[in-house]
């Protein structure tokens, strides 16, 4: 029998990674999820599947989020499918290594449509229903490169930290609707972003940490889950990494 209750989420980019520990987690606490995939039908399925199986309540939308045209076709379908939607996790994203002198006009809008566009899209397109409800949450998914910089990744540092500027401005404006806006800016975390370093760099990461350990997709997942059933947090820029970045 599913489970049903009154919190509604979107998480874009939830087929692997992080998106699936969100997606995971919200569903096994009774949320009603829908997840958002471009290319990883057959991921996004598996995961629809063995929730379903479980007696949780998911659904998935195909949607290249950065695309105006399909972030509103995502919200309106997420509406249509649950009547109001309370929470948006902005999760979609990419990364590339590259020289900022090897840097072409295409890495730079590719990498800044993908990783900043769609948050602005997503929001956008969620605020006009979540200001007319007077209630919301939405969670961006950030980096620590957002907050300290990442050498050979300045744009993608460069996104992220124009996402962590997005959300301080953007609680502002629409805190008094009663919308809380936040981010993440996970440290290393164990997942398929980090698969172009190779195992000896991976354990000097592992050093330079003060917890001594990787981050997990749980990780992530469970401070999403905490910014999503606290009321008084925004405007927040949190950056789970382990002690390996303290500001």
């Amino acid at each position: 029998m599913i489970k049903v209750m009154s919190k509604n989420v979107i998480v874009t980019g939830g087929s692997r990674g992080i998106g699936e520990a969100i997606v995971k987690l919200l569903a096994e606490s009774g949320y009603n999820v829908i997840l958002n995939y471009n290319k990883s039908e057959d991921l996004a399925n598996n995961i629809k599947d063995e929730l379903k199986n479980e007696g949780y309540n998911i659904e998935i939308f195909k949607a290249d989020v950065s695309k105006r045209e399909d972030c509103k076709k995502l919200v309106e379908y997420s509406i249509k499918k649950f009547g109001e939607i309370d929470i948006l996790i902005n999760n979609a994203g990419i990364s590339q290594v590259k020289l900022f002198t090897d840097l072409t006009d295409d890495d730079w809008n590719n990498m800044m449509q993908t990783n900043l566009n769609s948050v602005f899209y997503m929001s956008q397109e969620i605020a006009h229903h979540m200001i007319q409800r007077k209630k919301g949450s939405i969670i961006n998914i950030s980096s620590v490169w957002g907050i300290v910089g990442g050498a050979c990744e300045v744009h993608y540092s460069a996104s992220k930290s124009a996402i962590n500027g997005l959300t301080k401005a953007l609680a502002k404006e629409l805190g008094p609707s009663n919308i809380r806006v936040n981010a993440i800016a996970p440290g290393i975390i164990d997942t398929d972003m980090n698969k172009g370093f190779t195992v000896e760099e991976m354990e000097e990461l592992k050093e330079e940490i003060p917890l001594g350990k990787i981050g997990k997709p749980i990780d992530i997942a469970k401070c999403v889950k905490w910014l999503v059933e606290d009321e008084f947090t925004t405007g927040q820029v949190i950056s789970p990494n382990g002690g390996w970045i303290i500001i």
